[in-house]
């Protein structure tokens, strides 16, 4: 799979927060975006993933602007912001609840995307129980589970604990020599600098290559 972006600015009412983006994202790779708090980061992957349409240019998925169209891009899935489920439910409950929407995977596989994320043992507490860190486990797992060919994280590692980053680093390894694309995001560089084979800096709504 092929991701071009072109031309790509986002204005919310008179304020720029995205101008002139372009980009391309190839199967096989993992990207790198870095940038402060309010750079566009999260504004770029909602875009990318169809939330938002952009004021200006296209993104085109294997020649393909589901933008356009208001239809969301096949096989994507995505982490943005602060990962959100039902608190009532507890973390195996929600993914399953998830699963169902397309039914493409089981118990089984459900089990074993809360094990790579060291979360199974938590797997039936309630997600209002979680912790910050727990939290984001179970957005990974969202992610994983269905094993798309786009997966998108915002603030991959955030309040994770060093054990779980390391497995999780070598997860997203071995998913990109599956031909995925794989795109992180955070605003420390260093927490995807190693991980990246393509790191990208946002700046004031602008973006270029730093690796």
């Amino acid at each position: 799979m092929e991701i071009i972006v072109k031309d790509l600015s986002k204005k919310f009412k008179k304020v720029t927060i995205l101008e002139n983006i372009n980009m391309k994202f190839e199967s096989g790779k993992i990207y790198g975006i870095v940038g402060r708090n309010g750079s566009g980061k999260s504004v770029f992957l909602k875009i990318l993933c169809s939330f938002y349409k952009p004021t200006t240019g296209e993104i085109l998925f294997d020649n393909v602007n589901y933008n356009s169209n208001n239809n969301f891009p096949p096989s994507v899935r995505a982490l943005i912001e602060n990962p959100t489920f039902f608190p009532d439910l507890t973390g195996f409950e929600n993914l399953k609840l998830l699963s169902s929407i397309q039914n493409k995977i089981g118990d089984e596989e459900i089990i074993k995307t809360l094990d790579q994320v060291n979360l199974l043992s938590e797997k039936d507490k309630k997600y209002s129980e979680y912790s910050l860190g727990m939290k984001q486990k179970l957005g990974i797992a969202q992610v994983l589970m269905e094993n798309p060919d786009v997966m998108i994280f915002d603030e991959l590692f955030n309040g994770i604990e060093e054990k779980t980053v390391e497995k999780i680093r070598n997860i997203l390894l071995e998913l990109k020599n599956q031909n995925k694309i794989i795109i992180v995001t955070s605003h420390i560089k260093e927490d995807i600098g190693v991980l990246s084979d393509e790191v990208y800096k946002f700046d004031c709504g602008r973006v270029e290559r730093v690796k």
